[in-house]
């Protein structure tokens, strides 16, 4: 399975909803997603497109840097764990 950084994917979305083969996402290292590539339709990669532009917009806006959000999304994974554990 292909590797690539948070970043590189975010950069390159266009380009990673066209292949057909599934990828790990990394952040510094480390993974925190995989990419499951599904049947593309021009409307659903569109929406994708419009997708990641708004929560590109949206970080910038409330100055929320990527290593924040996977931060915060570790933190809550844990959370949830946590509770699974009660």
């Amino acid at each position: 399975m292909k590797k690539i950084g948070l970043k590189e994917f975010r950069s390159n979305l266009e380009k990673y909803i066209s292949v057909s083969e599934p990828i790990a996402v990394t952040h510094h290292g480390r993974t925190v997603c995989y990419f499951l590539p599904t049947y593309k339709k021009s409307e659903q990669i569109e929406s994708l497109k419009i997708a990641a532009e708004k929560l590109d917009r949206l970080l910038i806006d409330r100055e929320i840097t990527e290593d924040e959000l996977v931060e915060e999304f570790h933190q809550l994974q844990q959370e949830g764990k946590n509770q699974n554990k009660s």
